[in-house]
């Protein structure tokens, strides 16, 4: 059903005015309020995970938390969220499992809060079913409208809105921040995708359809560039539904845990070359044009039968930001600045003590002088 509606010209089209409103009445306010202030540093992961949960609670539950506008506290569902994704990921920090398992049987310490922490979600999403069957589901737009009209089973309604928030939210929020940090080191790019916007969308113009964005390759290679250094899930795990054999003739028995690790697959020299630990979108394209590389290579949004359902909104979603904030601001990382960011606990690549910029003023119109040989 999500493969259905997510393919659908009227829910992409539904989702661009979603996002675009965001960004025009709450993204870029904001970060105008703190433009060219030198005192005033702002962690732009913190705002990245305030507006895709924005975005993902309108789009998927017509829902609207205002957790972008910073003068309010953080929902207590988005909290919720964060503090049960860390204790989560720390289970596998553990000596053993058997540790967690016992303190989970007992009820003590980390599975304690762990445990709350889901029955404040499960709650809250009980509610967000019981607030749309309230108001009405037949006339509206969102994914979980459209779930309630031919779905009745209230687990699996709550299960689909933990599911839309774990997969929308923390992804989204993930690659943009290290996209900024890396477009911050690298100049050269952001002048590119300036250029090439100019010449696609003309200059002091915004994207106005879903159309327009698929003119941007050379954004588009800056954005897989980012995901294939720093992707939003650092390593999966998949259970082996019946024996198996692979490719190379492995032998996989029945229920065994099988584990890729796309970080560390982007840095494979054997994979990528020899300038595989350097930030190159330009390895992207052929000719100019966006070449699509073997999904198995780069599984960031996984591959065959299981690719990721709502791949082609988050690249919108990712896009459209990138281009609105690069044609405004310039971010200025806050010092100390390291060469590559460590990451917290957590189910998703988070930035260890966020991301620190000062916003600036865009300057003049970017040139191909700015840009080398980036984009022809």
């Amino acid at each position: 059903m999500s493969s259905l509606e997510l393919s659908r010209t009227s829910i992409r089209s539904y989702a661009f005015e979603v996002v675009r409103h965001e960004i025009d009445r709450r993204l870029i306010p904001l970060l105008e309020s703190v433009k060219g202030d030198e005192d005033i540093f702002i962690d732009l992961q913190d705002v990245f995970r305030r507006f895709s949960f924005d975005i993902i609670c309108r789009f998927s539950f017509g829902l609207d938390p205002k957790c972008l506008e910073l003068s309010l506290p953080i929902s207590k569902f988005a909290a919720s969220f964060d503090l049960a994704s860390k204790l989560s990921a720390e289970r596998a920090m553990t000596v053993s499992p058997l540790v967690w398992k016992i303190r989970r049987l007992l009820n003590i310490g980390n599975e304690k809060k762990l445990r709350q922490s889901i029955d404040t979600i499960n709650k809250l999403a009980q509610e967000v079913i019981n607030q749309r069957r309230k108001f009405g589901y037949s006339d509206q737009k969102d994914l979980l409208s459209r779930f309630m009209a031919s779905v009745s089973d209230e687990t699996f309604l709550r299960d689909i809105v933990v599911s839309f928030l774990l997969a929308g939210r923390d992804t989204v929020a993930s690659v943009l921040t290290s996209f900024f940090w890396l477009i911050a080191n690298h100049p050269v790019a952001e002048a590119a995708i300036l250029v090439e916007a100019d010449q696609v969308i003309g200059q002091n113009k915004e994207i106005t359809s879903y159309e327009q964005m698929k003119e941007l390759h050379y954004l588009h290679a800056a954005v897989y560039e980012s995901m294939r250094l720093y992707p939003p899930i650092q390593f999966d795990s998949k259970f082996c539904l019946n024996d198996d054999v692979l490719p190379d003739g492995t032998t996989v028995k029945k229920g065994t845990r099988v584990t890729y690790h796309p970080y560390a697959m982007g840095r494979i020299e054997e994979l990528w070359g020899t300038d595989c630990l350097q930030f190159k979108p330009e390895r992207w394209l052929r000719d100019g044009i966006f070449f699509q590389e073997n999904p198995f290579k780069f599984p960031v949004f996984q591959a065959g039968i299981r690719v990721c359902l709502g791949k082609e909104m988050a690249l919108m979603e990712l896009k459209i930001v990138a281009l609105s904030l690069l044609k405004r601001f310039r971010m200025e990382l806050a010092p100390p600045h390291t060469t590559s960011p460590r990451f917290s606990p957590g189910l998703t690549a988070t930035f260890h003590g966020g991301l620190q910029v000062l916003v600036r003023a865009q300057r003049g119109p970017a040139t191909m002088k700015n840009c080398g040989s980036a984009v022809k």
